[in-house]
This record gives C-alpha cells, sequence and structure tokens, in this order.
C-alpha cells in the first residue's frame, strides 16, 4: 500500500484535491443516468435514490472507510461516516438555495423521505447509544454495530414497502399550487426525454463505469486525508470529520445538486438520505476490518458529538418537510437556515473536542 505521509504536504494536498474532482465530475453524470434507470425499470425515484444513487455515491466513504479501517486508523473512517453524515443534510440547504424561490421541504412531493429522515435519526441514535453505553464483542463484532445493521436491512425492507405510497401536491403557503405542479411534472417528462434513446444496457454500462471511478477516487481520498492528518497535526478525528468527509460527500454535492436543478426533488433528497443510512450501516463494517475491541469503545466524545450533529441537523429538516412552510430567507427555507446554523456551531464545538 502506498505511504502518502512520505510524500510532501502540498502533493497530498493535489493528489486529494485531484481525486475530489474525479468524484465531483462522475457524480455529476451519474444522475441523469440514474433517473434514466428509474423510468425504464419502473422502479420509483425514492427508491432508485435509496439504493442504486445512494449506493454508488457512498462508494468514496466506502473505500475511505475499508482503506483507514485497514491501515489502523479506524477513529478517521468513523468519523468520516459521521461528518459525512451532517454534511450532505447541509447539501440540502444548498440544494435548497439553488432552487431559489421555494423552499425545498416545500415543493418535495414524495412522502416516504420523511419516513427515510425519520430511520436516519433511529439508526444514529442506536449508534450514540453504543458509544456512550460501551460496546461488546459478538462474533468479533460489536453488539451495537450488528444493531446498526440489522436495523439498516430493515429499513431497507420498509422503504421498499412504501414505494407506491401517494405522493403529496405541490403547495405554496398551504395551498395546493397547480403551477408549481405542472413546473415539477414538466421536469420530470424532459429529464424523462433526455435519455430515451439510451438503452438499459448503456445506461447500467454508463452507471458501472462511472461508479468505479467513484470508487478508486474516494481510496485516493482516504489515504491523503489519514496522511495529511498526521502532517498538519490536526487529527484524524477533526480531518476525518470535516476534510474527509467534505470530499467523499463530492458525490452526493454534485448529484443532488443537478436532480435538483432539473425539479428532481425526490431523488435529490433521497439520494442524500439513502447515502447516510449505508454510511450507518458501514460502522459494521468499520468494526470487522479494524483490529482490537469495538470500534465504538474507542470512538470519544468527538465521535459521540458528531452523530448528535447528524441527528439534530436530519432532525430539522424533517421538521421542515411535516410543517412544509414556504417562507424564505436569503432564498432557502427557514429549517435550511436552521440547519446551516446549527452544522456551523457543531463545527466550532467540534474544533475544540478534536
Amino acid at each position: 500500500m502506498l505511504d502518502f505521509t512520505q510524500l510532501n504536504l502540498v502533493i497530498n494536498l493535489l493528489i486529494f484535491a485531484s481525486a475530489g474532482v474525479a468524484v465531483w465530475m462522475a457524480g455529476a453524470r451519474i444522475t441523469s443516468y440514474a433517473n434514466s434507470f428509474s423510468v425504464k425499470t419502473g422502479i420509483g425515484q425514492a427508491t432508485v435514490g435509496l439504493l442504486l444513487l445512494g449506493g454508488i455515491t457512498s462508494l468514496p466513504e466506502i473505500g475511505a472507510t475499508v482503506t483507514s479501517a485497514s491501515i489502523g486508523a479506524a477513529n478517521l473512517a468513523l468519523n468520516n461516516l459521521f461528518g459525512s453524515i451532517a454534511f450532505q443534510v447541509v447539501i440540502l440547504v444548498i440544494v435548497d438555495f439553488a432552487i431559489g424561490r421555494q423552499a425545498l421541504t416545500a415543493v418535495v412531493p414524495d412522502p416516504m423521505v420523511m419516513l427515510q429522515g425519520g430511520l436516519n435519526i433511529l439508526l444514529l441514535t442506536l449508534m450514540t447509544a453504543g458509544m456512550i453505553t460501551g460496546d461488546i464483542a459478538v462474533l468479533g463484532i460489536g453488539a451495537w454495530a450488528w444493531a446498526g445493521l440489522l436495523a439498516y436491512v430493515f429499513s431497507v425492507y420498509l422503504l421498499a414497502q412504501s414505494q407506491d405510497r401517494r405522493s403529496w401536491l405541490a403547495a405554496d403557503r398551504g395551498q395546493l399550487n397547480r403551477s408549481l405542479q405542472r413546473k415539477q411534472d414538466d421536469a420530470q417528462k424532459t429529464a424523462d426525454e433526455a435519455h430515451q434513446a439510451i438503452s438499459l444496457r448503456r445506461t447500467i454500462a454508463w452507471i458501472v463505469g462511472l461508479g468505479a471511478v467513484i470508487l478508486v477516487a474516494g481510496y485516493f481520498l482516504s489515504l491523503t486525508g489519514d496522511a495529511m492528518a498526521k502532517q498538519t497535526g490536526l487529527g484524524g478525528s477533526f480531518v476525518g470529520f470535516v476534510l474527509l468527509a467534505g470530499a467523499t460527500s463530492l458525490p452526493e454535492f454534485s448529484t443532488a445538486l443537478a436532480a435538483g436543478r432539473q425539479g428532481l426533488y425526490t431523488l435529490a433528497i433521497s439520494d442524500i438520505l439513502g447515502t447516510n443510512l449505508i454510511n450507518i450501516g458501514l460502522v459494521f463494517l468499520v468494526d470487522a476490518i479494524a483490529d482490537g475491541e469495538p470500534v465504538l469503545n474507542s470512538a470519544g466524545p468527538f465521535a459521540a458529538f458528531g452523530a448528535l450533529l447528524g441527528i439534530a441537523v436530519t432532525t430539522l429538516f424533517v421538521i421542515g418537510m411535516a410543517e412544509r412552510g414556504d417562507k424564505t430567507i436569503a432564498r432557502m427555507g427557514l429549517d435550511s437556515l436552521a440547519v446551516l446554523i446549527t452544522y456551523g456551531t457543531g463545527l466550532v464545538i467540534l474544533f475544540f473536542l478534536r
């Protein structure tokens, strides 16, 4: 395995940035192919966002998690996962800002996204409980990590069963907005027609190829991120939660932003919340690969607070989806503004906890 700590910090930064660019570009392209896959197979956007798009855009986290855990940097891997969860909710704030006039949580048409948010909160609560109470090994892996994996599998089952639930109608300040509903329908029709001539086989080939680019780039992000944590003295916890989490979240950033601009709001939110569910399930993978006692036992206050920050920002968005208000400030909904303030405050606290 390459030892990036032997390289100059500037070179590591360049490799890190180059890998981040590759992840961004691949993620931007894969959104339209995921929507094409949804149209050609008849699988709903929320399910495609949860399983296909969420799974593929999680490849950097998977690559970074496996690599970090295998080189003895379990805390870097763990904080990358929790940091990605919090940061990816902030991505929805940026999508909200890009939409402009309407608050994102007021116009998303599929109630399944609220269920996804609730399951995110439940699974994060399990991981936080494991860090506070301590973990014991069962078949070589922590009991709380097993609970997280089983909860993730149940979440996927529950969401699959909820796929055909009736969609919400677009509203404006609590009143049915037929103009906005037509805009959403037209956006979906335009997105569907864009890939009508591409076969399902070619669509899958593009998805697999772009996924491979994302996975390889994630590998380099992890190795250079770990090296920079040591070279800068910031430590694996803070670098994992902020720098590495931000870089490995670039696919979700580009895909969600592209989906939001196309009016595919359900796909945008499901991609983020679906990826976050996968991230929690990946705690099991970290525990399986890392040596020694269950990883949650060595997590400490930093990771516990990071998980609580993920719970807080997710809860704010779920509240926004339930309230469905459309009041905006600075081109974003009030819930998005609350998420931004909460995340910023959380980063300050985490800096002193590192």
